[in-house]
């Protein structure tokens, strides 16, 4: 299995991740947990915007990667982009729970760019 493909599982689970931390404390109730997730407030809220934004962009990362690998493009440049896009969603993900918004969305960006550079491959 390429670097790439094991970075699509990766980014798979990585929106769960963000679920738990949204969910732990502050006595959730899974019997309602749309209810509770929507009256969340500052990091855990953000947390559960990492997560459903890391839902959002999961597909496109995930087609990227199958297209290119199929259109044959480069294994190494797909891989590296790969690698980028996942460092970028950490760093998203650090800087959405500090609230730092600014840097947030430079990493998003970045991310985003990952995907269109390996569509291009």
């Amino acid at each position: 299995m390429s670097i790439a493909f094991k970075c699509v599982f990766l980014a798979i689970l990585f929106p769960y991740v963000f679920t738990v931390l949204a969910k732990t404390g502050r006595g959730f109730d899974n019997r309602r947990p749309r209810e509770i997730l929507a009256r969340l407030q500052g990091w855990r809220k953000r947390a559960h915007w990492v997560q459903l934004n890391s839902f959002e962009i999961l597909p496109a990362f995930a087609a990227a990667v199958i297209i290119a690998t199929i259109s044959t493009g480069s294994r190494q440049a797909i891989d590296n982009l790969a690698l980028g896009f996942l460092a970028s969603r950490v760093a998203y993900a650090l800087c959405y729970l500090g609230n730092q918004a600014l840097l947030r969305s430079l990493f998003w960006g970045i991310g985003f760019g990952c995907i269109m550079g390996i569509f291009f491959i």
